[in-house]
């Protein structure tokens, strides 16, 4: 988190503290209504963009009670398609759900900005993004989630990181109140002298870049060269989703970025990988060195959909072919050894894809949990630049150390 995104947030909640004491007055002490903040279980929470009328959404925000049984279901992915099954049972006790201000809100860093900032669900840029919309049209406006596509019907919108799910309180009660709660009290990495005041700020290529959680990984992925940014805008886009193609060129590059390697890809395809990519197609040549070298598949009918957005869990099972292609290269063992203890996702279990996944969280972390909160992968959600950028960083960081050899790995009971 840097200074600067650090000094947006919370001037906005001072300000929205202070108006809020203006029009309402100082209220005696003895009689002063404080409300508070309580953590929860991410994974217990689903914001939700909810059709209203043919082309409008409303936020919806469902809560997981008990488990007697699901509120809600998902399938697909850009965007992730949500079934919001407690409309057709009696959900009392078992699911909890939010439509409007009188159940959800804007909080802050310790500031309640209900009554500053409203939570919409706008279409923009072909996706669904919630955003806080202020009351003061001079004030800045909340970027909070987005659901990386769009659709008339339900839709989950994720969350930005840095934004969570959190309960309201008073007196020590915890109150049904939801809040979308913001804390920018993280630490700042030391890298270049902010001129402000003394302190140490990092610095990036991309404006777009600070604040999210990958910032320091895409930088390195930049300056290693196996991902670039949009220089026409001289933005880096890490919300926007990758392609099949995109995936296999920034593997490449990065293998190619391991010392003493050049992978000698030719720039020009002699025949066509596949039927769906023709030999002219910008990255044949790469698809045909991946394919020979049995870092990319193919689907059952042939096939390869070079176009397609890539899936998180597909992400994975490249990222698990190309680090036994670079032990290989090295003239290591290929397999995989783990370097941690495996991470034990909650929504892996009866996915096509969950050995691969729990083999690359045990394998420096590659695979983590969406935004590196909660404990769900969301395997079949789509992968976006960010996560890509470090989770191939942390492949390329795992094959050139010392992950081509096996690591005692300690376990614990839970």
């Amino acid at each position: 988190m840097t200074l600067s995104i650090r000094r947006r947030i919370t001037a906005i909640a001072f300000t929205a503290a202070a108006a809020t004491m203006g029009a309402f007055g100082l209220m005696e002490t003895g009689s002063t209504a404080t409300f508070g903040q309580a953590e929860v279980d991410q994974d217990s929470f689903v914001a939700v963009a909810a059709p209203r009328g043919q082309f409008d959404h409303q936020l919806l925000v469902v809560e997981q009670v008990s488990d007697s049984r699901d509120c809600w279901s998902e399938s697909g992915a850009a965007p992730t398609i949500v079934d919001p099954l407690l409309v057709n049972f009696d959900f009392t006790g078992i699911c909890g759900r939010s439509t409007d201000s009188n159940g959800y809100s804007i909080r802050v860093d310790g500031q309640d900005l209900a009554l500053r900032y409203s939570l919409r669900v706008v279409e923009r840029d072909n996706d669904l993004v919630l955003v806080g919309a202020p009351d003061d049209r001079n004030a800045e406006e909340l970027i909070i989630g987005r659901a990386n596509g769009v659709t008339n019907g339900f839709a989950r919108l994720n969350l930005d990181p840095g934004w969570k799910f959190a309960k309201r309180t008073y007196n020590d009660q915890v109150l049904g109140h939801v809040y979308l709660a913001y804390d920018s009290n993280l630490p700042i990495i030391p890298n270049t002298d902010d001129t402000d005041n003394n302190n140490i700020v990092e610095s990036f290529s991309f404006s777009d870049i600070e604040g999210d959680i990958y910032a320091q990984d895409i930088q390195a992925a930049v300056d290693l060269g196996f991902i670039a940014g949009f220089y026409e805008d001289n933005t880096f886009r890490p919300q926007q989703s990758l392609t099949r193609e995109q995936i296999v060129s920034m593997v490449l590059g990065a293998l190619d970025e391991m010392p003493n390697v050049d992978l000698d890809i030719p720039t020009e395809a002699a025949n066509s990988p596949y039927p769906d990519v023709v030999a002219s197609r910008w990255s044949a040549a790469k698809i045909q060195f991946a394919k020979d070298n049995n870092i990319i598949s193919g689907y059952q009918d042939g096939s390869f959909r070079p176009g397609q957005e890539v899936t998180r869990a597909e992400l994975m099972a490249i990222l698990r072919r190309a680090a036994e292609y670079g032990n290989s290269i090295q003239a290591a063992e290929p397999t995989l050894w783990p370097q941690q203890e495996a991470f034990d996702f909650a929504d892996t279990a009866e996915h096509w894809a969950s050995p691969v996944i729990d083999q690359m969280s045990s394998y420096c972390g590659v695979a983590s949990p969406l935004n590196e909160t909660g404990n769900s992968f969301q395997p079949d959600t789509t992968a976006q630049r960010n996560y890509a950028a470090a989770a191939t960083l942390r492949m390329l960081n795992c094959v050139s150390g010392n992950g081509g050899e096996e690591t005692e790995v300690a376990t614990t009971n839970n």
